[in-house]
């Protein structure tokens, strides 16, 4: 099994920063790509960022210029670094990996989830 940890949510007052943290633990061989998606009441989830361990990196257009995604692969975590939000930047933030993990007596990748973390901009 393997858990996807995140912190750092929280209330902000707009211009204002929050760094996100996602941890991966279990049993994890190895890890692809790691990123943050979000979802605001009464809309769909959407890719915030993204980071492939290769290096490449994208970004959601609406945030380029604000957010940052970095990884240490040494602890298995992701970060988000989200400078100047927005109100419309409120919404549950969700940590995602795709993971080369043991299970079921063999080695596979799978795409896991956190369990989310509020983040609300508001004055």
């Amino acid at each position: 099994q393997v858990q996807l940890v995140e912190s750092g949510g929280g209330l902000v007052q707009p211009g204002g920063s929050l760094t996100l943290s996602c941890a991966a633990s279990g049993s994890i061989f190895s890890i692809n790509a790691m990123g943050w998606y979000r979802q605001a009441p009464g809309k769909q989830r959407e890719l915030v960022a993204d980071n492939n361990n290769g290096g490449s990196t994208n970004y959601a257009d609406s945030v380029k210029g604000r957010f940052t995604i970095s990884r240490d692969n040494a602890k298995n975590t992701v970060y988000l670094q989200m400078n100047s939000l927005k109100p419309e930047d409120t919404a549950v933030y969700y940590c995602n990996a795709y993971v080369y993990t043991y299970s079921g007596s063999k080695y596979i990748w799978n795409a896991y989830w956190g369990q989310g973390t509020q983040v609300t901009v508001s004055s």
